[in-house]
This record gives structure tokens, C-alpha cells and sequence, in this order.
């Protein structure tokens, strides 16, 4: 059997059965799919993660629907020094429903007032901001620090981040967790824009090269860097941000 899917499940060492338990469909149904049989796009998408392979891949001759757009990518920059400064802020303002960050320190970020005035005054204005930083404390972070050559000098900097985003603290869209992740990207997103800052081992966030994305539909990169946004949230635990600003006051 010489259909891609037929391929697929191969190097996934799965089988007809297999493939039809994990759906919930009629092995009969999945033999149709190796025969050339259409499935419908949610089984579709269900292969794709199953399998490994892309949609595209597997039905190479299968029209693309017409509402599903290519995310649009606004620009590539070579580093993040390269970002214009104000853009951070101008991607906050846009914002109406939902702020996301993700960083290990993102101390650029703490450090620049106008735009820490724009996350309070979204957080006032009813917009959700989750902000998650690394765990001061954390194995991954400790590694990160000696990749970068700075040892502790990456849990200070969290540390000062946290101080320094400690008067979002009393606004109650506003939420801050640690995390102790491998982080392959930092993210900043508001509603549908992205500024993606990619990792490389042993070089800062600073000199790697940025992504500004507009998300246009369900399938492209930018829910890629959403749901990982989103795994890191749910695996994080909260950060005491009144309370470390009293730590570093009176330390």
C-alpha cells in the first residue's frame, strides 16, 4: 500500500487497529483512508499528530479550505537588539482581550516603564495578563545561566524582574507565575500578534533573531508558540510578587 498515510503509519508503527482505537472509528474506515478515502478534518488533524506528518504531506492533492489563511509574518529581525524599541509597547496596546509572556528574565522588558504602564493599565482596563518568568530557584534556569557563561547572574535577573513587575500585583487582571522549563523561544503575544524571540544554546536572547507574527488562522506557526504558551501556564506555579519586593527591599 503505497498511500502517504499507509507511509506514515509505518514509521509510526502503528496499524489499522491502532489507528482506529485511538479515533474511535471502524477499522473498515480506516482501511477506506488507505484506499484513498477523504477523512474528515478533525480525523485529519488526529493522523497528522498520530503520525507525525504534516496535513500537507499526507494529502498532497487535498485543496486546502478556503478559510484556513497563513499566519502573516510582519517582519524578521536578526536579534532582538534590532526590534525597534517601542515596539513591545505598541504590541501591548493593541491588545483587548489577553497578554501573554513568556521569558526567563524578559529584564528588557521589566525595565522599560512605558510599556509596564500599558500591561497595568490593560490589567485595569480588563484585559488578562499572565506573565511567567523563570524559577529563581529552578534546575533549567541554573543550566541557562551557565550556558550563557553568566552563572547567577540569571537568577539575579529574575529576581529583579520580579521586583520590578511587583506593582502589577494589584490589579486583578493581572497574573505572574515560575516556571522551570527548557524554553526553545520567548513569547510575547496580545490577541492575534506574536513577537517570538528564538533561543541557541550558549548565545543571550539578545543577539538571536526575532519573529513578529499576526496569527490568521487555527493551523499556523503562531497557535504552535500559543499552546506551548499554554503548556508552560498550566505547569507553573504562582509568584509572590508583593513578597519578593519586600525580600529585595530589605536585603
Amino acid at each position: 500500500m503505497n498511500h502517504p498515510l499507509a507511509r506514515a503509519m509505518r514509521g509510526a508503527r502503528l496499524n489499522t487497529v491502532d489507528i482506529a482505537a485511538r479515533l474511535a472509528v471502524d477499522p473498515k474506515t480506516v482501511q477506506r483512508w488507505l484506499t484513498g478515502r477523504m477523512p474528515y478534518p478533525r480525523h485529519r488533524a488526529a493522523l497528522a499528530r498520530l503520525t507525525g506528518w504534516s496535513e500537507r504531506d499526507l494529502w498532497p492533492h487535498a485543496a486546502r479550505p478556503a478559510d484556513r489563511k497563513a499566519d502573516e509574518v510582519i517582519a524578521v529581525y536578526p536579534h532582538r537588539s534590532a526590534v525597534p524599541v517601542d515596539a513591545w509597547r505598541r504590541l501591548f496596546e493593541c491588545a483587548e482581550t489577553a497578554i501573554g509572556i513568556l521569558v526567563y528574565s524578559g529584564l528588557s522588558l521589566a525595565e522599560d516603564a512605558s510599556a509596564l504602564r500599558v500591561l497595568r493599565a490593560k490589567a485595569r482596563a480588563g484585559v488578562r495578563v499572565r506573565i511567567l518568568l523563570g524559577d529563581p530557584d529552578g534546575e533549567h534556569i541554573a543550566r541557562r545561566g551557565a550556558d550563557e557563561r553568566i552563572g547567577a547572574m540569571m537568577t539575579a535577573r529574575i529576581r529583579n524582574a520580579l521586583l520590578l513587575y511587583a506593582p502589577l500585583t494589584g490589579e486583578p487582571g493581572a497574573e505572574l507565575r515560575l516556571h522551570d522549563t527548557v524554553l526553545y523561544n520567548s513569547i510575547y503575544r496580545a490577541d492575534d500578534l506574536m513577537l517570538i524571540n528564538s533561543h541557541a544554546h550558549g548565545c543571550p536572547a539578545s543577539h538571536a533573531p526575532v519573529l513578529h507574527l499576526r496569527r490568521a488562522g487555527r493551523d499556523g506557526m503562531s497557535s504552535t508558540y500559543a499552546e506551548s504558551f499554554e503548556r508552560v501556564w498550566a505547569s507553573a506555579r504562582p509568584a509572590r510578587l508583593v513578597e519578593a519586593a519586600n525580600e529585595r527591599r530589605s536585603g
